[in-house]
């Protein structure tokens, strides 16, 4: 039993990367299924599929380099962070993202900023 599904999710996709591996099995939660969804709108993976119980994430290279370098875990289940709109942090001065649970659902620190909404910090991803 996985105790952090969303650690476990990015986990397994910058593992998957270093490995070189064109996909990578997730297990299945509406939230792991959401971020992974938002990382493909972004351009770090490729698609993402929903079968029963995982989630199916395709990897996305240019050319042998991978999309996604380096993920961070901000939230833990032992710590949460929260951060109002204002407070919402910048990843490498833009070329990277933040991803933020608002109540309207998962965004990118700059789509939660533009709608002046805050919530927890989950990861940074670049």
């Amino acid at each position: 039993m996985v105790i952090d599904s969303v650690g476990d999710a990015v986990i397994r996709i910058k593992n998957g990367y270093l490995a070189s591996k064109k996909e990578v099995m997730i297990p299945f939660s509406n939230l792991v299924f959401n971020l992974c969804k938002l990382l493909v709108k972004e351009g770090f993976l490729a698609t993402c599929e929903m079968s029963e119980r995982w989630i199916r994430v395709t990897l996305r290279y240019d050319g042998k380099t991978p999309r996604l370098t380096d993920v961070k875990r901000i939230s833990k289940p032992g710590l949460r962070v929260y951060k109002g709109a204002r407070e919402l942090p910048r990843v490498l001065n833009g070329f990277g993202i933040a991803i933020i649970s608002t109540p309207k659902g998962l965004m990118t620190e700059k789509e939660a900023r533009s709608a002046k909404l805050g919530g927890e910090v989950m990861a940074e991803v670049w």
